[in-house]
């Protein structure tokens, strides 16, 4: 379920043909991780679960990632790419030749599991990237709540999986897991209405026309008288036109007087 927990944001994503203000950060770390865990799982016996889940995070990870640069800025994609290959390719290769090569039998698969500590601390800390603009924007449309919510839910049962099996590096780094996704619950809940209370402080164009409306009918308006000025050319055609017009009913009067006087 943490690894579907992402799947509303990539869908609005798609949608919007735009990755917005969403961060590449989480999902690059998730798909170290579980590459990590997967190299640490297959090193012990009895680990099915932690190969199977974390064969399937690889998958949908991957996925994430590869949605992400095609629908992100020129900025925000050479940036994702580049730590893609410096992390995912670059920093797990060292790893492996590292535990490979220097350290062998029960130190390889303990040096191996505290690295998956510290990894998996980074995966729970990563969504924190996004709570500086959380607090200065006081919106939460970036910080989805599913993943936080899931990332929480996840850290109790791998906390308990690692108890039964009595294994340190399954169950310690949970315990952060678990304190860091409360965190962001509680800033999700702090901040969720925020946002639509904002939006309802702010008066609609519709609402401004009608307070200037008002504040002009009930406020004191000023006229200013305007002097208007003749047109002495449209005065001296109309003028001319009139004098022409009587002069040819003079004539016609006297036209007619004459046929009659004959």
């Amino acid at each position: 379920m943490v690894f579907l927990a992402p799947v509303p944001t990539f869908i609005r994503i798609i949608k919007k043909k735009s990755t917005e203000d969403f961060q590449s950060l989480p999902y690059l770390v998730a798909l170290f991780s579980s590459m990590l865990w997967l190299y640490y799982a297959l090193l012990q016996k009895d680990t099915i679960l932690l190969v199977t889940i974390n064969s399937f995070g690889c998958v949908i990870e991957t996925a994430y990632i590869a949605i992400y640069i095609v629908y992100a800025t020129k900025e925000s994609r050479v940036s994702t790419t580049k730590l893609l290959i410096s992390v995912n390719v670059g920093l797990l290769s060292l790893i492996l030749l590292l535990t490979h090569f220097l350290v062998d039998g029960p130190l390889r698969v303990q040096v191996l599991g505290w690295l998956c500590v510290v990894v998996s601390v980074c995966v729970f800390a990563a969504p924190l990237n996004i709570l500086k603009q959380v607090v200065r924007t006081k919106s939460v449309e970036f910080m989805p709540f599913t993943l936080s919510f899931f990332l929480t839910l996840s850290a109790v049962m791998w906390f308990a999986y690692g108890l039964f099996l009595k294994d340190l590096c399954v169950a310690l780094p949970n315990v952060l897991g678990f304190i860091l996704g409360l965190l962001q619950m509680l800033l999700y809940g702090i901040y969720r209405n925020a946002q639509k209370v904002n939006e309802k402080s702010k008066p609609s164009s519709a609402d401004n026309l009608r307070s200037i409306v008002i504040l002009s009918a009930l406020g004191a308006s000023e006229i200013h008288p305007v002097d208007a000025e003749p047109d002495v050319n449209g005065g001296a055609e109309e003028h001319g036109q009139t004098e022409d017009e009587k002069n040819m009913e003079a004539s016609h009067d006297k036209l007619q007087s004459n046929e009659c006087a004959v």
